[in-house]
């Protein structure tokens, strides 16, 4: 039932492999309308029928992708990956379900082909960076201990928030009285309301009153004080709807409502100014101070199909809706948000490196850092989403269909830290690839050591409530001692800024730090430009010196080789201050091979080596 929320409003026929037709018709009819299982229905038909083509096939793979049915999504999705279509969305998806059903080689497998049909994406960018993240994933340590609460019923029950005077509101299907919604054959939600209790058990669950109206409603947020309340119903509410192109069908957007508690009732229920029948906002979350509220949309401006957005909130006036950007959202769908006191952001996305399905998130919105996968048990290869968190009970509350159904589950934290190390260059704001990093304990005792990956970043898993020191450390910069305060649960994030050390100027010569090229290669890698760039800054400081470049070799190889080797890296070194706005008068080069060894040995050590391969850098005017 969560889909509702995800994608109605703008579910668009992406890529179509043939065309609709007559026999499509009524069956296109319910797909538009969202009615996936009699859409479903209605083409499962027309193939027994014998009529069954790309489009047939790929209306099939969507509508069972659209109610999370992954064996008939994969079914269909196989067909047309045999067809080796051109419709990168379709591998993507594919891949999706695959991973929801726990079949991570034949997912990674799919996500190649999107790869490669779509090298730009933001999500194919993600994957080829690493393939393999679900082995990191499944090795985090676990953040929560997760039981399923005592309220779900055999509907789908989600979208739940613990507020501070023990209420917990959520949406549910449960209410057979209602009418039956095309969607997924479910009763319409409701808002609903129940008494958390101390012992982690929840009260009977009633009904709000004042908010439920005859079409979906929810899910719900409360302000700190317990007064507004913002939730999601339709625009059919104000009489607001979209026609269908023959202008037989009505189609609503998920607006966003406000009302208000006086005398213990909720009451005056207004659609935001901020609605519109060109999309939908659904999903509301009310920051601690009531000024800012998240919300998720398709709106025009986004990244993709529903992204994360945020408005200022000044009594009855509302600003201008602002994407959270792509540290956030992707092309894909995040959804979900929740806010925490502490302005941490928790939402779900089917996108973001997962297990499969809609994953949760959280990011720390007060560093700005990147979104980080909260892992298992909360995360599973299923949808799991809608998670809200009230730091000061210590109490999670997360929906999720890993048993079939959309169920609530309550989460608590387990006292532990994800301390993240991001090792940047100080200058420069780079990251520092093979940063060696030593974590120290509150003794001074030593517990892990390893270094940087390729974006600058480690992390280690520590305890709660202790003091950690960082010791870092990387040739070419001076060594960095940064200290984590003790945590609480959740995760950190502690930015090191090492400070390259700065050249050494003598009468004769400029000093940098070893300047390194690759084996047999020529080009400048991205440590000898941080180095090469200090060389620029001293000489943009005397703008009067003229240097000389020299570039030497070891004795390994021919002779003549090498001659020729220093001597394009001298080119190189040349090439590359000019590129920085040095005048080309100013800075010359020559490779001298190995025929001004710095060291000269007849079984020279892989040390020796290393300093006969130097570049020199001599002062010819200052």
């Amino acid at each position: 039932m969560k889909k509702l929320y995800i994608t109605l409003s703008f579910v668009i026929a992406s890529g179509l492999l043939s065309a609709q037709n007559s026999k499509t018709k009524d069956a296109d009819k319910l797909f538009d309308r969202f009615e996936y299982i009699d859409a479903a229905s209605a083409y499962l038909k027309l193939t027994e029928k014998g009529y069954e083509d790309s489009y047939v096939q790929k209306r099939l793979a969507d509508s069972y992708y659209n109610v999370f049915n992954t064996a008939e999504a994969i079914k269909w999705y196989a067909k047309l990956v045999e067809e080796k279509l051109q419709d990168a969305e379709i591998y993507y998806k594919y891949a999706q379900m695959l991973k929801a059903e726990g079949n991570y080689d034949e997912a990674k497998k799919q996500m190649q082909q999107f790869v490669q049909l779509k090298p730009n994406d933001e999500r194919a960018i993600s994957f080829q960076n690493n393939p393999n993240y679900l082995a990191d994933l499944k090795a985090k340590r676990p953040l929560f201990e997760v039981k399923t609460s005592d309220i779900n019923s055999n509907k789908s029950d989600f979208g739940a928030l613990l507020t501070d005077d023990n209420t917990v509101y959520f949406t549910s299907a449960r209410n057979e009285a209602r009418k039956t919604s095309g969607w997924n054959d479910e009763p319409y939600l409701d808002l609903y309301q129940a008494i958390y209790n101390e012992d982690g058990t929840l009260s009977a669950p009633t009904l709000v009153e004042s908010v439920n109206t005859k079409w979906h409603d929810g899910p719900a947020t409360i302000s700190a004080d317990g007064t507004i309340m913002y939730i999601t119903s339709e625009s059919f509410n104000d009489n607001k709807f979209e026609k269908s192109d023959d202008k037989k069908s009505k189609f609503s957007r998920m607006y966003l409502y406000k009302a208000t508690k006086n005398d213990g009732k909720w009451s005056n229920l207004t659609a935001l100014p901020i609605n519109s029948t060109e999309y939908s906002l659904r999903n509301p979350s009310i920051s601690k101070d009531g000024k800012t509220l998240y919300f998720s949309s398709d709106m025009p401006g986004g990244l993709g199909g529903e992204d994360i957005w945020k408005v200022s909130v000044n009594g009855d006036e509302y600003g201008t809706p602002e994407n959270l950007g792509e540290k956030i959202n992707t092309p894909g769908n995040e959804s979900f948000p929740f806010i925490t006191s502490e302005n941490m952001l928790y939402f779900s996305s089917n996108s973001k490196q997962g297990f499969g399905g809609l994953d949760v998130f959280e990011a720390d919105l007060n560093t700005g850092s990147e979104a980080i996968n909260i892992g298992e048990p909360v995360n599973t290869g299923k949808d799991d989403f809608a998670f809200s968190f009230n730091t000061s009970k210590k109490v999670a509350i997360f929906s999720s269909n890993r048993d079939g159904v959309d169920n609530l589950y309550i989460a608590r934290p387990i006292c532990g830290v994800n301390a993240i190390v991001m090792v940047k260059s100080a200058t420069t704001r780079k990251a520092i690839e093979s940063a060696l990093i030593n974590v120290l304990d509150d003794t001074n005792s030593l517990i892990a050591t390893s270094s940087s990956n390729d974006a600058g970043q480690q992390s280690y898993e520590v305890q709660c409530e202790k003091v950690y020191t960082f010791k870092v450390s990387k040739e070419g910069f001076e060594d960095g001692i940064f200290t984590m305060p003790a945590s609480p649960n959740g995760t950190t994030l502690i930015e090191a800024y090492l400070e390259p050390i700065k050249p050494i100027i003598t009468e004769k010569e400029v000093i940098l730090q070893p300047i390194y090229f690759e084996f047999n290669k020529s080009n400048i890698t991205a440590q000898g430009a941080e180095e090469l760039d200090k060389l620029v800054a001293v000489m943009n400081e005397y703008p009067e010196m003229v240097i000389f470049a020299k570039s030497h070799t070891d004795s390994q190889g021919k002779d003549k080789y090498n001659l020729d080797l220093s001597e394009r890296r001298a080119q190189s070194t040349v090439q590359y201050i000019i590129s920085k706005g040095i005048d080309k008068e100013r800075i010359s080069g020559q490779g001298f091979g190995e025929s001004e060894l710095k060291i000269k040995c007849d079984k020279c050590t892989d040390e020796q080596h290393a300093q006969n391969r130097r570049s020199e850098f001599l002062i010819i005017k200052k």
